[in-house]
């Protein structure tokens, strides 16, 4: 198995491609091989100094920007990654082992994200306040907050980067972009076409290294307007504790732990579709992931039946773009793999039966994360996979009885991103959209696109990736009122 190698990347800071202040370097590897498939520039303390002061002097460059001459840059960096697109996508499949038909949403987002928020931004209104007095006029209007830094997580390299730097830009603000050192490499080769093109200096910043160091450097730091994160609910505590040295705006994508639930009235081609999609896809990687899938008992056995016969005709591989067959990478990290063995285990123990899945598959390379598809039957509340985000190929699915039941499983979670439900009954739709308790609730069938909110309830996050709503984390409103002559 042939792996690509991408030689050594520099962090993109103040419009320059430059090593690290230490000199130096990461190791980026292949998920199906174990192989190094490139090295990146290890970002420090003082690299990250240098990326906080240069998108201080970006911001009061790019705010003063007409939106009409950034959108022209905007669209000018849209249609060079665009260029880039064979090299970008197949990059994502080498670092982080996504499938190389799934890296088409990382572009497609990451595009459309740098040509919808222009229009998004034209679209946003003053908002005019009527005077009782009839003394004044009052209106309200917005303005960019100042330097954003984005923590994003691994699993959609440039699908996350689009959902920060489309807003971002779009508002006005300079941008810090940390991506995970787990998939760094496609982050990093924007910053190289971000340098080809000649983008305004510090306006944009990219660079990778331990959280330790550069994340706690300029989460700490006075200068930053705006922290906003894709990651873990963990991480997301951290950087909240870190970032009160200041008052900064916080925008956070966190954890999942989405129930999936089909009504015995459901469309079951649709459901086992999705069950499929929604868990194995991206190796099951996904925030929104169906965490727990919950089936009304009179159609248990024929859903958990069907779904175990689609889940076993997946086809596991190196996803490159002559393998158009193949549905399900490597997971990202070993430790992310052995985690699903944990997760395995501890339901057995508890009771769960192991239906499908469950080892590592014999003929793809030793060096790989390979995992099989697996699910597992009989889960209860008490194991790993009902109470955590099992970000992972690992289905838990568990039967119900009634209504009630179902809706108070479905809310025992920390958690409340997405949720998903398959029923042709009105009351109950009407009932399960007002009463589970996430940001998200998706109805007989799944829609993302870059024009619908994305957000989450309780320990899930803070704001909304995606729609004009992304717009407000990036904006701070002020009050324009003027007496009557």
């Amino acid at each position: 198995m042939k792996v690509e190698k991408y030689g050594y990347k520099k962090l993109y800071i103040d419009g320059k491609l430059i090593d690290a202040v230490r000199g130096e370097k990461d190791d980026v590897v292949c998920p199906a091989t174990g192989e190094v498939i490139a090295q990146v520039a290890r970002a420090g303390a003082a690299d990250a100094k240098k990326a906080l002061e240069s998108a201080q002097r970006g911001f009061k460059y790019w705010s003063k920007l007409s939106l009409a001459e950034r959108t022209k840059w905007m669209l000018k960096l849209r249609d060079a990654i665009l260029e880039k697109e064979e090299i970008l996508r197949t990059a994502m499949v080498h670092e982080m082992g996504k499938t190389y038909a799934g890296s088409q949403e990382d572009i497609d987002r990451l595009t459309e994200a740098l040509e919808w928020y222009p229009s998004a931004m034209q679209n946003l209104r003053e908002e005019q306040i009527p005077d009782h007095d009839n003394t004044h006029t009052h209106k309200m209007i917005s303005q960019p907050a100042g330097v954003a830094v984005a923590y994003l997580a691994w699993n959609f390299p440039l699908l996350n980067v689009g959902y920060k730097i489309g807003p971002a830009l779009a508002s006005g603000c300079s941008l810090i972009i940390k991506p995970s050192g787990i998939s760094p490499l496609s982050s990093y080769l924007v910053g190289e076409i971000l340098h080809d093109i000649n983008f305004p200096a510090g306006v944009v910043n990219i660079l990778a290294g331990p959280s330790s160091e550069v994340a706690t450097t300029m989460t700490t730091s006075k200068i930053p307007a705006v922290i906003t994160m894709i990651g873990s609910t963990q991480t997301g505590q951290k950087v909240i504790a870190d970032s009160t040295t200041s008052i900064k705006k916080l925008g956070m994508e966190l954890g999942g732990n989405a129930p999936f639930i089909v009504f015995e009235d459901a469309d079951l081609d649709v459901a086992l579709n999705l069950a499929i999609g929604l868990k194995f896809g991206n190796s099951g990687q996904i925030c929104v992931a169906a965490n727990r899938i919950f089936v009304h008992a009179s159609i248990y056995d024929k859903f958990l039946a069907e779904y175990i016969k689609r889940a076993s005709k997946i086809k596991i591989g190196f996803g490159l773009k002559e393998n158009a067959d193949v549905f399900m990478g490597p997971l990202a990290s070993r430790g992310g793999r052995d985690r699903m063995f944990d997760i395995i285990d501890d339901a057995v123990s508890k009771g769960a039966k192991l239906e499908l899945g469950g080892k590592i598959p014999k003929d793809l390379p030793k060096g790989g994360n390979w995992m099989e598809p697996t699910i597992l039957s009989g889960v209860n509340m008490d194991m790993t996979v009902f109470n955590q985000e099992t970000f992972g190929p690992v289905a838990g699915v568990m039967s119900f009885e009634t209504d009630d039941e179902v809706l108070e499983l479905a809310n025992d979670t920390e958690f409340g991103l997405a949720s998903y439900i398959f029923t042709n009954d009105h009351k109950r739709i009407e009932r399960f959209t007002e009463e589970l308790e996430f940001g998200e609730v998706q109805i007989n069938g799944v829609k993302y696109a870059i024009y619908l909110p994305h957000g989450g309830f309780k320990n899930s996050g803070i704001g909304h990736d995606c729609s004009h709503l992304a717009l407000e984390d990036y904006l701070v409103k002020k009050r324009v009122s003027t007496a009557l002559i």
